[in-house]
């Protein structure tokens, strides 16, 4: 039976208790339906070779091959990733384009007797629904953005803010990316279609009668660029700026990327990125330190001669300044929730105004 995608909210009460994207392993890493699994029909090689013998060889003869190693693949998940499941299991199976894959894998799982479904369009329908909310048409929410200088503890302070209610988008952590030179988290970064699926099911869910905070970013986080539609609203956004003393911040800073001053060896080669900006004898300062297991210092070094002076420059190239200021104390967590009522209120006032 098919399944039409309406709408991306329809991804969150699916007819189904498992999604399965029969495409291949390279495809489905490049992109996916949300929570889906990936039991390929064919394998990438055995796609390759399947589709040269149809373009170059014989379609008849290509279409028996695929269909044996259909059957194949199929027989093995039944064997091990399907065995355990129960009768009144209901999967929901796409391919490419809702096409020969998956309906010859939904032809095995219903003569099992499970109630499957085809997702119509396969891949490409849910595609078309992301582009459409991303580059096609305008956002209906109600952005304010929350900025401040690198180590102000933003992505923190937005995990706290979701926590007492507030609708929030975390670019950074849809992006897997700290958002800075040395910001790269274990895992890398999702493909950029990706990435989009992440945040337009995101946007999907969110209320346009209330504010949506969001971290300032430029129209990058590492390698993800903000799509069009998002970046559009952000720009049109009032701001909230938070400031905090140096010392905190450093040592914010420290403790927040602790997962990279505990490898030597790739933290001195992110600070070999920043020769090409801050020169030679600069970085071999800041080598010296991190070589010395000095990582609060290192990281008040970067503030003052790297992080604020780029901040600076952006936002020299911004016509208007933050709508609202709240400054913070201390940045462990007790210091950010004793500074979360002034951050609550700004941000109301911001999207009053």
């Amino acid at each position: 039976m098919k399944f039409t995608l309406a709408d991306l909210r329809s991804l969150n009460d699916l007819p189904a208790d498992t999604v399965i994207d029969a495409r291949s392993p390279s495809e489905f890493a490049e992109d996916h339906v949300p929570g889906a699994i990936n039991l390929p029909s064919l394998s990438d090689a055995e796609r390759a070779e399947v589709g040269t013998i149809y373009v170059q060889d014989d379609r008849f003869k290509a279409r028996k091959i695929g269909a044996a190693y259909v059957a194949c693949n199929v027989a093995g998940y039944l064997q091990n990733e399907l065995a355990n499941k129960p009768g009144g299991w209901r999967p929901m199976v796409y391919c490419w384009r809702g096409g020969q894959r998956s309906n010859a894998f939904a032809t095995i799982l219903h003569q099992i007797g499970w109630r499957v479904r085809v997702l119509d369009g396969g891949y490409r329908a849910y595609r078309r629904l992301v582009v459409q909310r991303l580059y096609d048409n305008t956002l209906p929410i109600r952005p304010v953005l929350l900025d401040g200088n690198t180590g102000t503890a933003k992505t923190r302070l937005l995990a706290l803010l979701a926590e007492r209610g507030w609708q929030v988008i975390d670019l950074e952590g849809l992006a897997n990316h700290r958002g800075s030179a040395l910001g790269g988290v274990a895992g890398g970064q999702p493909g950029q279609k990706l990435f989009e699926g992440r945040l337009a099911q995101v946007l999907s869910g969110m209320d346009p009668a209330r504010p949506v905070v969001i971290e300032a970013e430029s129209n990058k986080v590492g390698q993800r660029i903000v799509p069009p539609a998002l970046w559009s609203a952000m720009c049109a956004a009032p701001t909230v700026e938070i400031s905090a003393p140096l010392a905190e911040r450093a040592r914010y800073l420290a403790r927040a990327y602790s997962d990279i001053t505990a490898t030597p060896d790739h933290l001195a080669r992110q600070l070999d990125l920043l020769r090409h900006i801050r020169g030679n004898a600069q970085v071999d300062e800041w080598q010296g330190m991190a070589a010395a297991g000095e990582f609060e210092a290192l990281a008040g070094a970067l503030i003052l001669r790297h992080y604020d002076p780029a901040y600076t420059k952006a936002r020299g190239r911004k016509p208007q300044g933050p709508e609202q200021h709240v400054g913070i104390a201390a940045l462990d967590d007790a210091g950010l929730q004793r500074a979360l009522p002034d951050l609550e209120e700004a941000l109301t006032r911001a999207a009053r105004d």
